[in-house]
């Protein structure tokens, strides 16, 4: 049989193997570039780069224990916050674990209490702060001119006003109320919404340009449509690692104020409250210090490392630069 003729070009030669079929995968892209992935695939991706991070995985658990004993603890132990026992002064003991006051008050249930008060006030400001920060910014980066012009300068006059002064003049006032845990919380996340304010609106701003925003409104996606289905899934990050922030800060403002007894007023009692009527017995009953006092550190630094973790994780380029 003769030769058969050479193959046209593009054409694949007589017995060769044929290329494989091409792999799935991700489309390669200029850095810096938006890769759409759906949305499970990026939950997931999020919660396998927070659990590398042991320190913030140690630090969830520890809230996670710390926030269950504030809020159902007291209610399992066998002395309530205001029952006054026949043990005055007492150390810690089986009976007390975290001593007695003069009054004869059991210390550990009202450390539970006080941090049952602390979290629920945290809680509160971290929900109502973030939800009106990021209405506040999304509606700032997104619609730009007179409208940033008008809410950015308003959180600038809030920010350039001294904090805890507006805390203690606003707290004095619902501080008598039945309800005042409440009252005080919506007082502290009526001036603590300006910092995720500033930062959803720079994510806005960054995001609003984007091609695939551009795509969406050429395809005739309203307003609404692309804040809440294009834009704020590209910034949930920020916006939950500020909350976790929200949450430490709002328990430091609540326990300053009512250390300078702006805040949580007797008979009920707060975190802040007992560190500062146990600081007078702090060289003689050491534990109506430092008890309440380690409850508030303890809270304090495991939000933070969980903010650090779901930080790098949602943030994987920051955490390479930083090591």
């Amino acid at each position: 049989m003769p030769d058969p003729s050479p193959p046209l070009p593009g054409e694949p030669l007589v017995g060769a193997s044929r290329p494989a079929a091409a792999q799935p995968g991700p489309i390669p892209g200029p850095p810096g570039a938006v890769v759409v992935m759906p949305r499970g695939a990026r939950t997931g991706m999020v919660l396998r780069r927070f659990s590398r991070h042991r320190l913030a995985v140690a630090s969830l658990v520890l809230l996670l224990v710390l926030v269950l004993l504030a809020l159902v603890g007291g209610r399992l132990w066998h002395l309530r916050y205001d029952d006054i026992t026949d043990d005055l002064s007492q150390a810690p003991s089986w009976s007390h674990p975290m001593g007695t006051d003069g009054l004869g008050h059991d210390t550990f249930a009202q450390v539970l209490r006080g941090a049952q008060k602390s979290v629920q006030i945290a809680l509160v400001v971290a929900l109502a702060s973030t939800a009106f920060g990021t209405l506040v910014g999304s509606l700032a980066g997104f619609y730009r001119g007179w409208v940033d012009a008008l809410l950015m300068r308003t959180t600038d006059l809030l920010l350039v006003i001294p904090a805890l002064a507006i805390f203690g003049l606003l707290a004095h006032k619902v501080s008598t109320a039945d309800e005042s845990w409440f009252l005080l919380a919506l007082v502290i996340a009526a001036v603590s919404w300006t910092t995720i304010a500033r930062v959803v609106r720079g994510v806005f701003l960054s995001l609003r340009e984007r091609e695939f925003v551009e795509a969406a409104r050429a395809l005739g996606a309203g307003d609404g449509r692309l804040i809440f289905r294009h834009l704020l899934p590209n910034a949930v990050g920020p916006i939950i690692v500020n909350a976790t922030v929200t949450v430490a800060v709002a328990i430091l403002v609540e326990t300053s104020l009512s250390y300078l007894g702006l805040g949580i007023r007797p008979p009920d009692t707060s975190l802040g409250l007992l560190v500062s009527e146990g600081q007078q017995a702090a060289s003689t009953r050491p534990w109506l210090f430092y008890f309440p006092g380690l409850f508030i550190v303890l809270i304090t630094l495991s939000v933070n490392f969980v903010g650090d973790g779901l930080r790098d994780a949602f943030d994987p380029v920051r955490r390479r630069g930083r090591g």
